[in-house]
């Protein structure tokens, strides 16, 4: 009922991004002068809770190993809507296709969302603590942007910042001695991410002409009727007629062409817009060389698929009489008035 499918894994996204913040923190104990031993912490994506239990109960600790202390955490918790960031609704913003660079893709403006992540710091020595919670809190004054690329389509990226609202400590070491101390630490952060719906190719109307026609009635409660007619354009060949065919294969996003024979082909030149067919693609023809049988086009065009295409596929033209196979009363599912109180 909303619309197409789309998918831009953004807040899969901002996770792995976040996580990526933290996975490259490690420790250094003195053994003696200037000799140090080093350790990386590890990072696991998890609750706390588990990494707890894990160290609570286990049944035997006089295990050569248990759970390794220091070690991190961090969570995805929630996510809530920022109305602080919110902009208008209706606003589109467009960008060249990072493919080809030909096609223009138009996107709304995205949608503000807050996710909210906490990361948890697991120490036994007081020490280690310290040392992983100095190298992480410099950057949080209270932001780190993270620059992230949101939508891959438009290879949009935006600065994220990443707010760290407070630090909770806890330090478990009431008990006998059969039991294992843990410091715990609980960062908690709030991601500032966007959402982006559908992506679509600005391309030109099918319908080339419209005509509104306004009818007033009285001034009280006006009524007024919209009429329309169209111009219906063509999209593809239907009378068949082969120009030439494709001199090599051509990729998807390949937009110098070169063909058996240009004599019988012409580019578009002002009021002027010249289609062809090319395994049911239709291509726009932006010129033509002088001195070779090649072609510069635009590819996919009123969204049709883009595709390669081999050596010796057909090449044919989209004319006026392809035009006329497209019924002139075609409303396209809608009734030809459509009224409304103004």
């Amino acid at each position: 009922m909303l619309g197409t499918y789309t998918y831009n894994e953004i807040f899969r996204k901002t996770v792995v991004a976040f996580g990526t913040l933290f996975n490259n923190i490690e420790i250094r104990r003195k053994k003696s002068g200037t000799d140090y031993e080093y350790m990386k912490v590890p990072l696991a994506y998890g609750p706390k809770q588990k990494f707890l239990a894990r160290l609570e109960q286990s049944p035997d600790l006089n295990k050569p190993v248990q759970i390794t202390l220091p070690r991190m955490s961090f969570e995805f918790i929630g996510m809530q809507y920022d109305a602080s960031r919110k902009v208008t609704t209706t606003q589109t913003f467009i960008t060249t296709d990072p493919d080809d660079q030909t096609e223009i893709k138009k996107a709304y403006m995205p949608v503000p969302y807050n996710m909210a992540f906490e990361l948890s710091i697991y120490t036994k020595l007081n020490d280690d603590m310290l040392q992983i919670v100095e190298q992480i809190l410099p950057y949080f004054q209270p932001a780190y942007n993270l620059t992230i690329e949101l939508v891959g389509d438009m290879k949009e990226k935006r600065d994220i910042p990443i707010v760290l609202e407070n630090i909770t400590m806890q330090d478990d070491y009431e008990g006998d001695f059969t039991q294992r101390r843990v410091l715990l630490y609980t960062l908690r952060f709030t991601a500032k991410t966007y959402l982006f719906g559908p992506v679509s190719t600005a391309t030109k109307d099918i319908i080339r002409k419209a005509t509104v026609t306004y009818l007033a009635g009285g001034s009280d409660s006006v009524e007024r009727d919209l009429r329309y007619s169209v111009v219906p354009r063509a999209i593809q060949n239907y009378d068949g007629g082969v120009l030439t065919n494709l001199a090599s294969d051509i990729t998807k996003t390949q937009t110098v062409i070169e063909l058996n024979d240009v004599t019988n082909i012409t580019a578009s030149s002002g009021s002027t817009s010249v289609y062809l067919d090319i395994g049911g693609e239709e291509v726009y023809v932006k010129s033509k060389a002088t001195d070779s049988n090649k072609i510069t086009v635009k590819r996919g065009q009123d969204k049709t698929t883009k595709v390669p295409h081999v050596r010796g596929t057909d090449v044919k033209s989209i004319t006026s009489a392809d035009n006329a196979l497209v019924e002139e009363g075609d409303d396209f599912g809608f009734s030809g008035t459509s009224s409304w109180n103004g």
